[in-house]
């Protein structure tokens, strides 16, 4: 194992990183991020209208300079000795695509066209399509395709986000040979792929969001499709059949790649998957624990034997896929569409009269960077009352349990003497009560959840959120080690697939770095927040009852 080294590359919302890791210790030699010019600009978004699209060239400029970056920063770390690269991304982020596989924002005439890029996993602008998905899987008189993804089909995924997108644009409908998940397209361009239907296809990206399942025999039918469109039915045929987990290997570095990177062809690429899976792959993930990946969002995880779970079916969660985090067992997904992001809304909410002040760039910058930890200091001083104000985590609708991102935020119990560290207070409160709902859904359901294993950006960061949330669900709740865990878990997946460890279970064993902290919950907060999430399932049975 001595001098054998992968990297692992990490796409999340707003950047991408990259890390280079010793495979015999897991040890971090160099890592990089590149953070995405045209998204940080705002362009080929509505927020307004949740429409939430990257280009194409933020992801190849950032892969290029991420990895150059981490060799450079290793000069000692001979390229040849470099034996594998693995991706994951966010997701659901499909594109379309050319029989060569380009996404058409790279071709001409399609440059600057939003719908020609990748539709962002939090983009919520096909709800009506998503809608109209579970509406017919659940009458049209054959499979429901939806019964191994909750039973509740999303906008955050993939045929919903293609549906919409062939409606509302001829153009696209038209160009489109195929489409790819970001997990898919990365890999396809480091081995210099230019024929889509070769590709192997992430069994993780294809399970959780296309409805693709063994038992149908992959991807939903033709006569399916066509209850919603025929240029939906004929595009079947043009996608895949067959799904491969993110330890198998996907080819080997082209030339191009190899001399653009400082690389060899001898570098395996592995098949691609989603950021969360990889981030709970780089945390160590075993039976009976969830794994919450805490960032802009959360996606919650967990691995079961099938012998366990059996035939069972997990009601209004995200998924049930064979090998979408540990071949050889089922992997289980629910999440939240906010977590951080509800606390960034009211950071900016807050912020507001700030940036529109005549005052210097350089003061904006350190009360904005200030305004959490400020927040977080006096909202934590608020002693736990029922008289609190109580407020939803749904300002990005709900991923789960039960999806439905029609859904909105709302704030119940304001007075004169709500202030802003109140208010704040409410929405920490908030999220860890929507992490408790899917706690309670997995236990309802009989999935045994013995631990909780936090990581990403709030985890590490927050001790306020971290205790509210160990207080909310009465558990302990670990922090992995970690700050790049994903990447980390990318990694792991690389060595498997460059041959370097046998399975997932030895390469995790041998790269693992640990956990560093662990929050206990405080029993007299323990019955104050069980008296509050009442009121928060409460105030969320209201508020969905009122959403049309």
């Amino acid at each position: 194992m001595k001098n054998q080294y992968v990297i692992g590359v990490d796409y999340g919302t707003d950047s991408v990183r990259s890390v280079l890791i010793d495979t015999s210790n897991g040890k971090e030699i160099s890592q990089s991020v590149f953070y995405y010019p045209r998204w940080k600009a705002g362009k080929y978004c509505i927020p307004a209208k949740n429409q939430f699209r990257q280009h194409p060239l933020d992801y190849l400029e950032g892969l290029e300079g991420t990895i150059k970056d981490c060799l450079a920063k290793a000069p000692e770390v001979n390229p040849a000795s470099v034996k594998g690269i693995s991706v994951d991304t966010t997701g659901s982020t499909p594109v379309a695509v050319d029989k060569t596989g380009i996404p058409l924002a790279l071709t001409a005439g399609f440059e600057e066209n939003p719908n020609a890029m990748f539709v962002l996993w939090k983009d919520h602008t096909s709800v009506n399509e998503a809608a109209e998905i579970n509406q017919v899987s659940r009458t049209w008189g054959g499979i429901d395709y939806t019964q191994f993804e909750g039973g509740i089909y999303s906008s955050e995924w993939f045929w919903a986000k293609i549906l919409h997108i062939t409606r509302e644009d001829e153009s696209i409908a038209n160009g489109a040979y195929s489409w790819m998940e970001h997990c898919d397209w990365i890999p396809s361009v480091l081995i210099g792929s230019n024929d889509v239907d070769t590709v192997k296809r992430s069994r993780c990206a294809a399970g959780h969001k296309a409805m693709w399942h063994e038992s149908w025999g992959g991807l939903p039918s033709e006569e399916y499709l066509g209850k919603f469109d025929s240029r939906l039915a004929a595009l079947r045929s043009r996608l895949f059949e067959d799904t491969y987990t993110a330890d198998v290997s996907m080819g080997n570095l082209c030339q191009a790649w190899a001399e653009k990177l400082g690389l060899t062809t001898d570098t395996i690429i592995s098949v691609g998957t989603f950021d969360a899976h990889a981030g709970a792959v780089g945390v160590e993930i075993e039976s009976a624990t969830l794994v919450k990946v805490m960032g802009t969002s959360t996606c919650d995880m967990m691995v079961a034997p099938f012998d366990e779970i059996g035939d069972k079916l997990v009601r209004g969660i995200c998924g049930q896929v064979d090998g979408s985090i540990i071949p050889g067992m089922l992997g289980l997904e629910a999440g939240q569409s906010a977590f951080g992001d509800l606390l960034a809304w009211f950071k900016n909410l807050a912020m507001w009269s700030v940036q529109n002040a005549d005052i210097a760039p350089e003061i904006k910058q350190q009360i904005e960077d200030s305004i959490i930890v400020s927040l977080s200091k006096a909202a934590a001083a608020i002693p736990i009352s029922e008289k609190n104000v109580v407020a939803l985590d749904w300002v990005n609708g709900r991923r789960t349990p039960d999806a439905n991102q029609a859904l909105k935020g709302a704030i119940m119990g304001l007075g004169m003497g709500s202030d802003a560290p109140a208010i704040f207070r409410a929405m920490v409160e908030a999220i860890c009560f929507g992490s408790k709902a899917i706690v309670d859904r997995f236990k309802n359901e009989g999935v045994d959840i013995k631990q909780i294993v936090g990581m990403g950006g709030v985890a590490k960061k927050s001790d306020f959120v971290m205790q509210t949330l160990a207080d909310v669900l009465n558990m302990p709740v670990k922090i992995a080690t970690s700050e790049q865990a994903p990447a980390l878990g990318a990694a792991m997946y690389a060595a498997v697939a460059a041959g370097i460890y046998p399975d997932v279970n030895m390469a995790v064993s041998a790269m693992g770095n640990g956990f560093d902290k662990t929050y206990f919950p405080i029993a007299e907060n323990v019955a104050l927040y069980a008296k509050l999430y009442e009121k928060y399932v409460a105030l969320g049975a209201f508020v969905e009852s009122q959403t049309l």
